[in-house]
Protein backbone atom coordinates (compact mmCIF):
# COMPACT_ATOMS: atom_id res chain seq x y z
CA UNK A 1 0.00 0.00 0.00
CA UNK A 2 1.70 3.01 -1.49
CA UNK A 3 1.14 5.49 2.25
CA UNK A 4 2.17 2.48 4.04
CA UNK A 5 6.16 2.11 4.78
CA UNK A 6 8.02 -1.35 6.40
CA UNK A 7 8.62 1.41 9.00
CA UNK A 8 5.11 2.38 9.48
CA UNK A 9 4.00 -1.76 9.19
CA UNK A 10 6.58 -2.88 12.03
CA UNK A 11 5.34 -0.93 14.23
CA UNK A 12 1.57 -2.44 14.03
CA UNK A 13 3.01 -6.00 13.69
CA UNK A 14 4.55 -5.93 16.89
CA UNK A 15 1.68 -4.02 18.74
CA UNK A 16 -0.16 -7.05 17.70
CA UNK A 17 2.68 -9.58 18.06
CA UNK A 18 2.63 -7.94 21.95
CA UNK A 19 -0.76 -8.86 22.30
CA UNK A 20 -0.31 -12.36 20.82
CA UNK A 21 2.38 -13.05 22.90
CA UNK A 22 0.23 -12.80 26.17
CA UNK A 23 -2.29 -15.02 24.11
CA UNK A 24 -0.98 -18.35 24.04
CA UNK A 25 -4.16 -19.73 23.61
CA UNK A 26 -5.45 -17.29 20.39
CA UNK A 27 -6.78 -13.95 19.62
CA UNK A 28 -10.00 -13.53 17.71
CA UNK A 29 -8.21 -11.70 14.58
CA UNK A 30 -11.05 -9.15 14.67
CA UNK A 31 -10.40 -8.77 18.34
CA UNK A 32 -6.95 -8.09 17.45
CA UNK A 33 -6.94 -6.13 15.04
CA UNK A 34 -8.83 -3.64 17.49
CA UNK A 35 -6.85 -3.92 20.05
CA UNK A 36 -4.17 -2.72 17.88
CA UNK A 37 -6.18 -0.21 17.05
CA UNK A 38 -7.05 0.99 20.72
CA UNK A 39 -3.30 1.32 21.16
CA UNK A 40 -1.71 3.44 18.52
CA UNK A 41 -2.85 6.83 16.63
CA UNK A 42 -4.10 6.16 13.47
CA UNK A 43 -2.56 7.91 10.43
CA UNK A 44 -5.21 10.08 8.27
CA UNK A 45 -4.23 7.81 5.55
CA UNK A 46 -5.15 4.79 8.01
CA UNK A 47 -8.60 6.57 9.22
CA UNK A 48 -9.69 6.13 5.24
CA UNK A 49 -11.63 4.15 3.78
CA UNK A 50 -11.05 1.82 0.22
CA UNK A 51 -13.33 1.74 -2.91
CA UNK A 52 -15.12 -1.74 -1.11
CA UNK A 53 -15.97 0.35 2.00
CA UNK A 54 -13.45 -1.06 4.51
CA UNK A 55 -11.43 0.82 6.12
CA UNK A 56 -7.72 1.06 5.16
CA UNK A 57 -5.96 0.09 8.94
CA UNK A 58 -7.98 -3.40 9.30
CA UNK A 59 -6.92 -4.10 5.96
CA UNK A 60 -3.47 -2.94 6.35
CA UNK A 61 -3.08 -5.15 9.52
CA UNK A 62 -4.58 -8.37 7.63
CA UNK A 63 -2.54 -7.38 4.86
CA UNK A 64 0.96 -7.75 6.42
CA UNK A 65 -0.45 -10.82 8.87
CA UNK A 66 0.13 -13.02 4.90
CA UNK A 67 3.90 -12.31 5.01
CA UNK A 68 4.01 -13.49 8.94
CA UNK A 69 1.74 -16.33 8.34
CA UNK A 70 4.21 -17.57 5.37
CA UNK A 71 7.34 -16.70 7.29
CA UNK A 72 5.69 -19.27 10.05
CA UNK A 73 5.78 -16.59 12.72
CA UNK A 74 1.65 -16.62 12.87
CA UNK A 75 -0.75 -19.72 12.77
CA UNK A 76 -4.50 -18.55 11.62
CA UNK A 77 -7.14 -20.96 12.37
CA UNK A 78 -10.70 -20.46 12.08
CA UNK A 79 -10.47 -16.90 12.88
CA UNK A 80 -7.93 -16.97 15.63
CA UNK A 81 -4.65 -15.77 15.05
CA UNK A 82 -1.64 -17.82 16.94
CA UNK A 83 1.82 -16.46 17.57
CA UNK A 84 4.46 -19.70 16.62
CA UNK A 85 8.18 -19.93 18.73
CA UNK A 86 9.57 -18.48 15.75
CA UNK A 87 7.53 -15.42 16.05
CA UNK A 88 8.22 -14.72 19.61
CA UNK A 89 11.68 -15.53 18.60
CA UNK A 90 11.70 -12.77 15.71
CA UNK A 91 9.81 -10.31 18.23
CA UNK A 92 12.90 -10.78 20.25
CA UNK A 93 15.33 -10.34 17.51
CA UNK A 94 14.02 -7.74 15.39
CA UNK A 95 13.47 -4.76 17.62
CA UNK A 96 13.54 -2.03 15.31
CA UNK A 97 9.94 -1.88 13.39
CA UNK A 98 11.28 -1.56 9.90
CA UNK A 99 14.01 -4.74 9.92
CA UNK A 100 10.58 -6.68 11.79
CA UNK A 101 8.70 -6.49 8.91
CA UNK A 102 11.91 -6.63 6.28
CA UNK A 103 12.53 -9.59 7.10
CA UNK A 104 9.02 -10.70 7.24
CA UNK A 105 8.39 -9.65 3.79
CA UNK A 106 11.84 -11.19 2.82
CA UNK A 107 10.30 -14.53 4.54
CA UNK A 108 7.69 -14.65 2.61
CA UNK A 109 9.10 -14.36 -0.95
CA UNK A 110 11.70 -16.80 -0.11
CA UNK A 111 8.54 -19.12 0.52
CA UNK A 112 7.00 -17.72 -2.82
CA UNK A 113 10.42 -18.38 -5.26
CA UNK A 114 11.42 -20.74 -3.51
CA UNK A 115 14.93 -19.14 -3.53
CA UNK A 116 16.63 -18.45 -0.56
CA UNK A 117 19.17 -15.78 -1.86
CA UNK A 118 15.69 -12.95 -2.31
CA UNK A 119 16.73 -9.55 -0.62
CA UNK A 120 14.20 -7.38 0.52
CA UNK A 121 13.71 -4.93 -3.00
CA UNK A 122 10.61 -2.10 -1.70
CA UNK A 123 10.29 0.05 1.07
CA UNK A 124 6.53 0.37 0.21
CA UNK A 125 4.00 -2.25 0.44
CA UNK A 126 2.07 -2.69 -3.25
CA UNK A 127 -1.89 -2.68 -2.59
CA UNK A 128 -1.69 -3.91 -6.04
CA UNK A 129 -0.22 -7.32 -4.92
CA UNK A 130 -3.50 -9.56 -6.16
CA UNK A 131 -2.21 -12.49 -4.41
CA UNK A 132 -1.93 -10.76 -0.67
CA UNK A 133 -5.53 -9.01 -1.77
CA UNK A 134 -6.80 -12.66 -2.66
CA UNK A 135 -5.71 -14.35 1.22
CA UNK A 136 -6.98 -11.80 2.60
CA UNK A 137 -10.15 -11.75 0.88
CA UNK A 138 -10.27 -15.18 1.57
CA UNK A 139 -9.44 -15.30 5.12
CA UNK A 140 -12.01 -12.61 5.66
CA UNK A 141 -14.53 -14.95 4.35
CA UNK A 142 -13.37 -17.54 6.82
CA UNK A 143 -13.38 -15.83 9.84
CA UNK A 144 -16.91 -14.52 9.22
CA UNK A 145 -18.17 -17.91 8.22
CA UNK A 146 -16.75 -19.14 11.42
CA UNK A 147 -18.09 -16.69 13.64
CA UNK A 148 -21.49 -17.14 12.36
CA UNK A 149 -21.32 -21.31 12.56
CA UNK A 150 -19.60 -21.16 16.32
CA UNK A 151 -22.68 -18.61 17.36
CA UNK A 152 -24.78 -20.94 16.23
CA UNK A 153 -23.76 -24.44 17.69
CA UNK A 154 -23.08 -21.77 20.79
CA UNK A 155 -26.68 -20.83 20.42
CA UNK A 156 -28.41 -24.43 20.73
CA UNK A 157 -29.46 -25.17 23.91
CA UNK A 158 -27.39 -28.39 25.63
CA UNK A 159 -29.97 -31.69 24.68
CA UNK A 160 -29.47 -29.93 21.57
CA UNK A 161 -26.11 -30.18 20.96
CA UNK A 162 -26.10 -33.54 23.04
CA UNK A 163 -28.16 -34.91 20.13
CA UNK A 164 -26.13 -33.12 17.39
CA UNK A 165 -23.17 -35.35 18.80
CA UNK A 166 -25.10 -38.63 18.94
CA UNK A 167 -26.05 -37.99 14.97
CA UNK A 168 -22.16 -37.20 14.51
CA UNK A 169 -21.51 -40.35 15.87
CA UNK A 170 -23.35 -42.42 13.89
CA UNK A 171 -22.52 -41.31 11.01
CA UNK A 172 -19.23 -42.16 11.74
CA UNK A 173 -20.14 -45.59 11.80
CA UNK A 174 -21.06 -46.37 15.41
CA UNK A 175 -24.07 -47.06 17.26
CA UNK A 176 -25.47 -44.96 20.02
CA UNK A 177 -27.15 -47.15 22.36
CA UNK A 178 -28.20 -44.50 24.87
CA UNK A 179 -28.74 -40.66 25.11
CA UNK A 180 -29.33 -39.56 28.44
CA UNK A 181 -32.13 -37.84 28.95
CA UNK A 182 -33.11 -34.04 30.52
CA UNK A 183 -31.57 -34.17 34.18
CA UNK A 184 -29.19 -35.58 36.70
CA UNK A 185 -26.85 -38.04 34.25
CA UNK A 186 -23.61 -38.61 36.63
CA UNK A 187 -21.36 -37.67 34.19
CA UNK A 188 -22.23 -39.80 31.01
CA UNK A 189 -24.31 -38.38 28.02
CA UNK A 190 -24.26 -40.91 25.39
CA UNK A 191 -23.02 -44.49 25.36
CA UNK A 192 -22.48 -45.76 21.98
CA UNK A 193 -20.68 -48.74 20.62
CA UNK A 194 -18.76 -50.52 17.85
CA UNK A 195 -21.45 -52.84 16.49
CA UNK A 196 -25.48 -52.86 17.09
CA UNK A 197 -25.89 -55.19 19.89
CA UNK A 198 -22.33 -53.86 21.90
CA UNK A 199 -20.54 -57.01 21.67
CA UNK A 200 -17.30 -55.54 20.39
CA UNK A 201 -15.56 -53.33 22.99
CA UNK A 202 -14.55 -51.37 23.29
CA UNK A 203 -17.92 -48.93 24.78
CA UNK A 204 -17.48 -45.75 23.95
CA UNK A 205 -18.63 -43.22 27.05
CA UNK A 206 -18.93 -39.48 25.84
CA UNK A 207 -19.63 -36.31 27.97
CA UNK A 208 -21.18 -33.06 26.13
CA UNK A 209 -20.39 -29.87 27.74
CA UNK A 210 -22.13 -26.91 25.63
CA UNK A 211 -20.66 -23.73 27.38
CA UNK A 212 -20.07 -20.43 26.49
CA UNK A 213 -16.80 -19.53 28.07
CA UNK A 214 -15.88 -21.84 30.97
CA UNK A 215 -13.39 -24.26 29.63
CA UNK A 216 -13.41 -27.19 30.48
CA UNK A 217 -10.86 -27.90 33.53
CA UNK A 218 -8.41 -30.80 35.00
CA UNK A 219 -10.87 -31.27 37.79
CA UNK A 220 -13.72 -31.81 35.26
CA UNK A 221 -11.57 -33.96 33.22
CA UNK A 222 -10.65 -36.05 36.23
CA UNK A 223 -14.43 -36.52 37.17
CA UNK A 224 -15.18 -38.18 33.80
CA UNK A 225 -12.14 -40.31 34.15
CA UNK A 226 -13.54 -42.07 37.11
CA UNK A 227 -16.35 -43.29 35.50
CA UNK A 228 -14.41 -45.03 32.63
CA UNK A 229 -14.09 -49.11 32.92
CA UNK A 230 -11.48 -51.07 31.64
CA UNK A 231 -12.53 -51.26 28.55
CA UNK A 232 -13.83 -47.99 27.96
CA UNK A 233 -13.09 -45.16 25.64
CA UNK A 234 -13.90 -42.01 27.19
CA UNK A 235 -14.80 -38.59 25.07
CA UNK A 236 -15.61 -34.86 25.87
CA UNK A 237 -17.01 -32.78 23.39
CA UNK A 238 -17.09 -28.92 24.78
CA UNK A 239 -17.95 -26.10 22.99
CA UNK A 240 -15.95 -23.62 25.29
CA UNK A 241 -12.53 -25.56 24.80
CA UNK A 242 -10.10 -27.02 27.22
CA UNK A 243 -7.41 -25.55 29.97
CA UNK A 244 -3.71 -26.67 28.90
CA UNK A 245 -4.26 -28.72 32.53
CA UNK A 246 -6.71 -30.89 31.10
CA UNK A 247 -5.19 -31.14 27.39
CA UNK A 248 -2.41 -32.47 29.58
CA UNK A 249 -4.11 -34.64 31.10
CA UNK A 250 -5.75 -36.69 28.49
CA UNK A 251 -2.67 -36.94 26.61
CA UNK A 252 -0.71 -38.61 29.37
CA UNK A 253 -3.32 -41.11 30.67
CA UNK A 254 -1.96 -44.25 30.38
CA UNK A 255 -4.85 -46.71 31.30
CA UNK A 256 -7.52 -44.26 30.35
CA UNK A 257 -7.97 -43.28 27.04
CA UNK A 258 -10.04 -40.01 26.68
CA UNK A 259 -10.62 -37.73 23.36
CA UNK A 260 -11.09 -34.11 23.62
CA UNK A 261 -13.05 -32.58 21.18
CA UNK A 262 -13.81 -28.83 20.70
CA UNK A 263 -16.56 -27.19 18.89
CA UNK A 264 -13.73 -26.75 16.27
CA UNK A 265 -12.72 -30.35 15.77
CA UNK A 266 -16.66 -30.59 16.47
CA UNK A 267 -17.54 -29.01 13.20
CA UNK A 268 -14.57 -30.32 11.45
CA UNK A 269 -16.01 -33.81 11.95
CA UNK A 270 -19.49 -32.55 11.07
CA UNK A 271 -17.86 -31.59 7.94
CA UNK A 272 -16.30 -34.47 6.98
CA UNK A 273 -19.12 -37.28 7.42
CA UNK A 274 -22.06 -34.71 6.37
CA UNK A 275 -22.67 -36.64 3.69
CA UNK A 276 -23.31 -39.64 5.80
CA UNK A 277 -25.87 -37.52 8.43
CA UNK A 278 -29.26 -38.62 8.33
CA UNK A 279 -31.49 -35.46 6.36
CA UNK A 280 -32.89 -34.97 10.23
CA UNK A 281 -28.82 -34.56 11.71
CA UNK A 282 -28.22 -32.42 8.62
CA UNK A 283 -30.99 -30.18 9.55
CA UNK A 284 -29.99 -29.25 12.58
CA UNK A 285 -26.42 -27.47 11.44
CA UNK A 286 -27.50 -27.15 7.36
CA UNK A 287 -24.06 -26.15 5.18
CA UNK A 288 -23.94 -24.96 1.86
CA UNK A 289 -20.25 -24.95 0.35
CA UNK A 290 -19.28 -21.84 -1.59
CA UNK A 291 -16.13 -21.53 -4.34
CA UNK A 292 -13.76 -18.88 -3.35
CA UNK A 293 -10.68 -18.22 -5.17
CA UNK A 294 -8.10 -20.36 -2.95
CA UNK A 295 -4.75 -18.71 -1.66
CA UNK A 296 -1.16 -20.54 -2.71
CA UNK A 297 -0.70 -22.55 0.11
Amino acid sequence: MANVTHKRTGELLRVLFELLIKKPDGLPAREGVEQVRSKIQLTEYEKGYFDSGKQRFDQIIRFATVDCTKAGWLVKQKGTWFITELGIEAYKKFTDPETFHREAARLYRIWKRGNAQVETDTAEIDDSETENNVVVTFENAEEQAWMEIEEFIKNKNPYEFQDMVGDLLTAMGYYVAWISPPGKDGGLDLLAWNDPLGTKPPRIKVQVKRYSEQKINVDTLRSFIAILGDDDIGIIVSTSGFTKDAQVEARTQEKRKVTLIDIGRFFDLWVKFYDKLSDSARSKMPLKQIWFLSPDK
